[in-house]
């Protein structure tokens, strides 16, 4: 297991938490806006003026700027709303958004954050079920993608993810999980 912060990691992707105007918002959305600097911020600008930002359950790339990482994939999560406003299907498309931009840019190492589980609010367990799952699921049909990393923002995440990982048996899928704390 690899332990350190998700904007360090020297990836072909970063899958940022962001919100749907793609300007920054809080937690690690601000983070990544503040160390990626103005070349990834100008692009984001232009996809909010073009796009009007990216819906809920979608992603967009761009560049990663000042990060060690090749591109920044944008992926709007939803906010939990008690589940009963397809939160859970929006989640899963975040997810699988975000892996179908990583192999159209040809990403070969992408790292996700915990989407949704900061200020959105998103229950940590089904998160972390729905993240898995979606990215084992759909992880074959991206044959540019070598390997996934889930990079938990605390303990408490790190532990859940870690314990679902450790039911999986499909040697084909290689995800690995860093803790930031």
């Amino acid at each position: 297991m690899i332990h350190g912060d998700i904007t360090n990691f020297p990836v072909d992707a970063l899958v940022n938490s962001a919100n749907k105007s793609l300007l920054g918002g809080g937690g690690l959305d601000y983070i990544i806006h503040k160390k990626a600097g103005p070349l990834m911020k100008a692009e984001c600008v232009r996809l909010n003026q073009e796009k009007g930002g990216c819906s809920t359950g979608q992603a967009e790339v761009t560049t990663a700027g000042d990060l060690p990482a090749k591109y920044l994939i944008h992926a709007v999560g939803p906010r939990w709303l008690g589940g009963e406003s397809k939160e859970p299907q929006l989640l899963c498309d975040a997810y699988s958004n975000a892996l179908m931009r990583a192999n159209e840019i040809g990403a070969k190492t992408v790292s996700f954050p915990n989407i949704s589980t900061g200020v959105y609010r998103f229950p940590q367990q089904l998160a972390a079920e729905i993240a898995i799952g979606t990215i084992c699921s759909i992880l074959p049909q991206h044959d540019q993608i070598a390997e996934v990393f889930f990079v938990c923002r605390d303990a408490e995440n790190y532990l859940i993810y870690k314990e679902i990982l450790s039911m999986l048996d499909d040697p084909k899928i290689q995800i690995k999980i860093s803790s930031v704390e």
